[in-house]
């Protein structure tokens, strides 16, 4: 498995830490007065200060339109369970509140979205097969 480097902006980074760190639960990594770097789920989140980039809601998914472009990551169902669970216990508002789509179909997948504290949008799905993450 490769791991994955993305970078974007954020406008406060001890905000951002109590996002990313404490309500998501990733685990930071280096930092400098301008940057910190978090594992985010397996995968490397550099939030650099500055002005994050523009979202629209143009990706058409099902029923839903969903924020354009965005930041995701595939669980294991279990895992996308209890992060769903503590999300919705803290009170996080929600782009698209966790829910199944595709059921029965190939992919079937629990997805949710949501947004940063400085409007970065992030998706999280869960696959109980992740076997099907690529199925057709």
């Amino acid at each position: 498995m490769t791991i994955f480097h993305l970078a974007y902006n954020v406008r406060d980074l001890e905000q951002a830490r109590a996002f990313y760190g404490g309500l998501l639960g990733c685990s930071e990594g280096r930092s400098t007065d301008t940057w910190v770097d978090y594992n985010f789920f397996g995968h490397q989140l550099s939030l650099h200060i500055g002005e994050p980039f523009a979202t629209a809601a143009t990706g058409h998914v099902g029923e839903h339109m969903v924020p354009m472009p965005h930041l995701g990551v595939i669980l294991p169902k279990g895992e996308w369970d209890t992060l769903a669970f503590r999300l919705t216990n803290a009170g996080l508002e929600f782009v698209l509140k966790p829910f199944t789509r595709f059921a029965g179909e190939p992919g079937e997948q629990s997805t949710m979205f949501f947004n940063d504290p400085f409007g970065n949008p992030i998706e999280i799905k869960g696959f109980a097969d992740m076997s099907g993450v690529f199925a057709t």
